[in-house]
């Protein structure tokens, strides 16, 4: 192990956890030790959260591509401006299911380990997203989605990992890591969906008529996801457990208990409910309404790029939104690694939030007009702003991240993302079905007076947007800069 050839390095500091008595035979006590001999970045783990979390994003963004063709093959829609209402439905199940059971996973990852949950929601990738490939009926789609979403809520468990895997000065760096991995597979999933799908179309040397792929066209996109989870799913076997399984009421956990409550009974004495901590309700009701807004934007993107000029889409194939998307992707997360963090200095995470709300109402409305146009010149712009958008929607969701973490005191920020997540999935969960089913209205109104087609579509997003803004201005949105804990030091 990378931590013996540091042994002699760390000889030399005081140790990390002085009065700690390691349990032989306790998974997260020889995490610690671990991290209390290894002095150096640890690349290794690192690599373990970004597997983890790339495993875990890409079921969730690969099938936006081909979303459409899917349920238009399924053949239940009776006007193609109906294919995007079931669509919608689609990719409601996921996040839904997903907000229902996040607290009940953070409690069995408390309980049982995080590398359970972990496992779990790796091993349900590997099975439902790839029935989720063989569906034939959109009730299969949307029980395959809704099974996979109940099962695969291990994003907060693996938070929960990043932050008891490293030394507090990695703590920082082993977050940071699950927010890349989740920016990168927003790049590789549209695009493995887009250019995956529909391979004997596109690929007909490869994959000739009346193979499997053939009759199930969308399978080719799941099956190297779930190829790839059970990849990590064995890889799991060498995967540490960091929570602690032994006796807590021994003498050297008594002793550092009591410490504890030295330093903090003061400020537990203070400790309110975080249902009537304000500055932390304001920022998560905001974060809630841009989640909305995010996945609501990202599924009639997809759908409306897909749909006939005929009805005001751009007519685009699955490897044109893929291309799209992956761009998109890729540029908000260089932006986020490179660019916010320089513009969080200069204006702040409130804001920049509040610059990004409002430079995102206009480009918005403008992808209609945008579709009105043909070839290249189409085809940039429409990337342009689609690059535009995700790049102003992340730096809002970030800078309202970083806001609901300084709204609460440390020992209460478990719960508080843990409550973040089950109202941002919630929320959601709503986007895609409401997303897809305005879609399909505004497409029967080509011929209106007032916001004709699409137009509708996107202004019902900006109403949204319009709503958001307002919630990052005074009175509404309250801003704690100082913990009452940091207060006291």
């Amino acid at each position: 192990m990378a931590g013996d050839n540091n042994s002699k390095n760390s000889s030399n500091k005081e140790p990390l956890l002085k009065n700690h008595r390691y349990h032989e035979n306790c998974p997260g006590c020889k995490v610690d030790q671990a991290k209390e001999m290894y002095q150096g970045m640890p690349i290794k783990n690192l690599l373990n959260v970004w597997i983890l979390t790339l495993s875990t994003v890409l079921p969730i963004s690969c099938l936006f591509p081909f979303l459409y063709f899917m349920v238009r093959d399924f053949g239940i829609a009776k006007t193609e401006a109906d294919i995007s209402t079931y669509a919608g439905y689609v990719g409601f199940s996921f996040p839904f299911a997903r907000s229902l059971t996040s607290l009940p996973w953070g409690m069995i990852a408390d309980r049982y380990g995080r590398k359970y949950a972990i496992v779990t929601g790796l091993a349900s990738v590997v099975v439902f997203n790839t029935l989720f490939g063989l569906s034939t009926t959109l009730w299969m789609a949307i029980g395959t989605r809704l099974i996979l979403g109940c099962l695969n809520a291990s994003l907060g468990p693996i938070k929960a990992y990043a932050t008891e895997l490293f030394r507090e000065e990695h703590q920082a760096i082993g977050l940071s890591s699950v927010s890349a991995a989740w920016g990168l597979g927003l790049v590789i999933g549209p695009a493995i969906g887009g250019y995956l799908s529909q391979p004997v179309e596109k690929y007909p040397h490869v994959f000739p008529k009346g193979s499997l792929f053939d009759k199930f066209p969308y399978f080719l996109p799941c099956f190297v996801i779930s190829a790839f989870a059970l990849a990590v799913l064995v890889g799991c076997i060498w995967l540490p457990e960091t929570l602690h399984k032994h006796d807590v009421s021994d003498e050297s956990n008594e002793d550092a208990e009591a410490l504890e409550n030295e330093i903090t009974g003061k400020i537990l004495q203070k400790d309110e409910s975080l249902l009537l901590n304000w500055p932390f309700m304001s920022v998560l009701i905001s974060y809630c309404i841009f989640s909305l807004y995010d996945v609501a934007y990202s599924e009639v993107f997809s759908l409306w790029a897909v749909s006939p000029q005929k009805l005001g889409g751009l007519n685009y194939a699955t490897n044109n939104v893929g291309n799209v998307l992956s761009i998109s992707g890729f540029s908000m997360l260089i932006f986020q690694i490179l660019l916010y963090p320089l513009l969080e200095k200069v204006y702040g995470a409130v804001g920049l939030a509040r610059i990004s709300a409002v430079m995102c109402i206009p480009i918005l409305q403008s992808h209609p007009f945008i579709a009105l146009l043909s070839g290249f010149t189409r085809d940039l712009l429409i990337t342009i702003a689609s690059v535009l958008m995700y790049c102003l929607t992340a730096t809002i969701l970030t800078g309202l991240f970083i806001m609901q973490n300084r709204a609460v005191e440390q020992h209460q920020r478990g719960l508080a993302n843990g409550i973040a997540m089950t109202g941002m999935s919630l929320f959601k969960s709503f986007g895609p079905a409401g997303g897809g089913a305005i879609l399909s209205w505004s497409q029967k109104r080509l011929d209106a007076s007032f916001l004709p087609g699409p137009h509708m579509v996107f202004f019902v997003l900006n109403l949204i947007a319009a709503l958001g803004v307002l919630m990052l201005f005074k009175p509404f949105l309250v801003e704690r800069k100082e913990t009452p804990s940091e207060q006291l030091q």
